[in-house]
């Protein structure tokens, strides 16, 4: 699988650790948008090849596309990646790409919703809980089929970065085993066919 972040990779470590020793899947590269990306020095550590990538080229080339096959990609997740991902690198990954979004979706989705603008959202509204919400990604910001929610409460004193530790502690217990179950079942559905 290849990892898309943006920023610290800390959803990205999650994955890597998960998976270090698993035998049948492996973190095969880590994609990022930034060059200065935390994301990229945990690669670096892990010893997990990098693929830094230009907008030019995602969103009007090819999408990287031939990069992600040489590389031997069958699965993509997004952990924190903030652009959108194109409609050829969907074509070419139908029903295996994936994201987290920190939100119980279709709730707080969309553009310019990440990380504490999201949080910010969900204090305003004096919703009584947020989650996370595990989704396959289609061509629209965090719209398609949901995999996998899970929620915490939302606390009367809750600030965004109070809320965003509890949403970070579901998205580090839970995305790396429903990538692993998501896997493994179509392992097991390409030696029944």
């Amino acid at each position: 699988m290849a990892v898309f972040a943006s920023g610290t990779g800390s959803n990205a470590q999650k994955i890597i650790d998960h998976f270090k020793e698993h035998p049948q899947v492996r973190v095969a590269l880590i994609v990022s948008n930034k060059s200065t990306a935390g994301v990229l020095d945990k690669a670096r550590e892990a010893g997990i090849p990098t693929l830094l990538i230009e907008k030019e080229a995602f969103f009007r080339g090819n999408a990287y596309v031939p990069a992600l096959q040489a590389a031997g990609i069958d699965f993509i997740v997004l952990a924190g990646f903030l652009w959108k991902v194109p409609a050829e690198l969907i074509k070419a990954y139908p029903a295996r790409i994936i994201n987290i979004h920190p939100a119980l979706l279709p709730s707080y989705g969309g553009k310019g919703m990440y990380g504490n603008f999201v949080h910010e959202a969900v204090i305003a509204a004096r919703e009584s809980h947020s989650g996370i919400t595990i989704h396959y990604v289609d061509e629209q910001y965090d719209h398609g089929a949901t995999i996998f929610q899970a929620s915490c409460p939302v606390l009367p004193d809750d600030t965004p970065e109070t809320l965003a530790a509890r949403i970070h502690q579901l998205e580090h217990q839970h995305y790396p085993k429903v990538i692993e179950e998501l896997l493994l079942t179509q392992v097991v559905k390409n030696q029944n066919s």
